[in-house]
């Protein structure tokens, strides 16, 4: 789990939470140049693609949209940091008791449906993939950061538990909302650093640009956008979700508290 990769300078594309949007990626890594080749999308002038982690839940395609970018991470396309989706999905596949909500549903329902050899192929290759993965990464000289749900200037270049949680779940405050999920302080409005921070998590309408971080979840499962963030350009590259696959309690996005 090699988080330090600064001798890799790019260009990169930035992928925000997929979810399981499997034709909407597919049709952003179209417009981004991503051409299908040996059974994975491979970019012509060799720019690689950035995947936030929370590949699977919500959407229509959860299995097929997080076989995709393995395939891209295998075939040295591509590169991942998983989310809290991720690691749900992966304590589940190791029959940890995990709670089956919040769009998770979705996913183990697609894996019932496979036959037992095919998730069991499944289920040891997304293992190995998960503890294969960094948590986060150290990117172009230090100048970039990629992270599923943020990371403070005094973390980067460090692991340990409270690193991880901070980078899976967010600035937690211990509190939950009415509907059970956790209560986030606002990290980004307090980051100082040089490097730029690309993070998803938390969904909002339209990316958000703050203390050089940049938040590009936007909610596509829920009837937003998938985004991704062209590096160096930082050029905004948007396709709309094709309709609203999951509804959680009537609101799009999520608020932090200062």
């Amino acid at each position: 789990m090699k988080i330090n990769r600064k001798n890799e300078r790019g260009p990169f594309d930035i992928i925000g939470d997929v979810h399981g949007c499997l034709e909407e990626l597919r049709e952003l890594l179209y417009i981004l140049g991503y051409r299908e080749e040996k059974k994975s999308y491979i970019h012509p002038t060799g720019r690689k693609a950035i995947f936030l982690g929370d590949l699977g839940d919500r959407g229509p395609y959860c299995v097929e949209s997080i076989r995709l970018v393995m395939g891209m991470i295998h075939g040295g396309y591509g590169l991942y940091v998983p989310g809290n989706h991720c690691n749900k999905l992966y304590r589940y596949l190791q029959g940890s008791n995990v709670q089956v909500k919040y769009g998770m549903e979705k996913t183990v329902a697609e894996l019932k449906s496979l036959n037992p050899m095919e998730r069991d192929i499944f289920s040891r290759e997304f293992i190995s993939f998960y503890e294969a993965s960094p948590l986060y990464l150290i990117l172009d000289a230090g100048n970039l950061v990629a992270t599923h749900a943020g990371i403070k200037e005094e973390m980067i270049g460090q692991v340990n538990k409270r690193i991880k949680s901070f980078c899976l779940y967010g600035d937690t405050t211990g509190d939950v909302t009415p509907e059970g999920l956790p209560v986030r302080r606002d990290w980004a409005k307090h980051y100082r650093g040089k490097a730029l921070i690309v993070y998803g998590h938390t969904p909002v309408e339209e990316p958000v640009f703050k203390n050089n971080t940049i938040d590009i979840d936007t909610a596509c499962a829920m009837g937003g956008k998938l985004t991704a963030l062209r590096y160096p350009e930082r050029k905004i590259v948007q396709v709309p979700a094709r309709t609203v696959y999951y509804i959680r309690d009537g609101t799009k996005i999520e608020v932090s508290i200062g």
